[in-house]
């Protein structure tokens, strides 16, 4: 019997209600864990002291998630993407993962071989770190604050993990494109100057934005 094209559901279709549902019940879990705390010991916060930590932060973290939603979702695809903000460190792991399976695999974010392998490769890291997490914790937990001490003669490397991870993967994409490299470098060490404690997210977004205006600007003079 053949489908109606009208009611017949896509791959994309399926993504964004599946992504829809385990976002909405992720953030309703989150929530769900203080209020269960103040209902059990019946002890709930003053609202005005609640307003007042709010204005606070909801300045910077809204602002951030948009910013976010519009850098990662084009390069990691729909379903990446859902699944990256419902089990979370993004920038640290899935963003990595993703980028660095679908370069492998040589597809782009915006095709549907790109989608499966992102979505893949980034449910495969949430797993493998929900593994390794709870295998260091269990085996490393006795020895692990000697380890990151100050004092510890390991303490400089548990400092530049996340840069060397970083270093070692945007290498490759900056030596395959080191003239539209030149300008999200330049931008992100200008930017860095002058606000050093900027977040991740809207330093992400400006480093993209000056990368595709710096490429534009090549493409034009015929130098790419």
């Amino acid at each position: 019997m053949k489908k109606n094209k009208l009611t017949e559901r896509t791959y994309f279709d399926k993504v964004h209600t599946w992504g829809r549902i385990w976002s909405v019940t992720a953030l309703a879990v989150l929530v769900a864990v203080p209020v269960s705390i103040c209902l059990y010991f019946n002890v709930w916060p003053a609202a005005q002291d609640v307003f007042k930590a709010l204005i606070k932060v909801i300045p910077l973290y809204w602002g951030t998630a948009v910013i976010e939603v519009i850098t990662y979702t084009p390069m990691l695809g729909a379903g990446g993407t859902y699944l990256s903000f419902v089990t979370g460190n993004i920038s640290n792991l899935k963003l990595p993962a993703g980028l660095n399976a679908m370069e492998n695999a040589k597809v782009r974010a915006n095709s549907e071989e790109g989608e499966v392998i992102s979505t893949i490769a980034i449910g495969v890291s949430a797993i493998t770190t929900t593994v390794i997490i709870a295998v260091g914790v269990l085996l490393f937990s006795p020895v692990l604050p000697y380890l990151t001490n100050p004092d510890s003669v390991f303490a400089p490397a548990f400092t530049y993990v996340l840069p060397a991870l970083f270093g070692a993967l945007g290498a490759g994409y900056f030596k395959k494109n080191w003239k539209i490299a030149i300008f999200p470098i330049v931008i992100g060490c200008l930017v860095l100057v002058f606000a050093p404690t900027l977040v991740v997210g809207t330093l992400l977004f400006i480093t993209i934005v000056a990368a595709m205006l710096g490429a534009m600007l090549l493409l034009k003079l015929k130098w790419i």
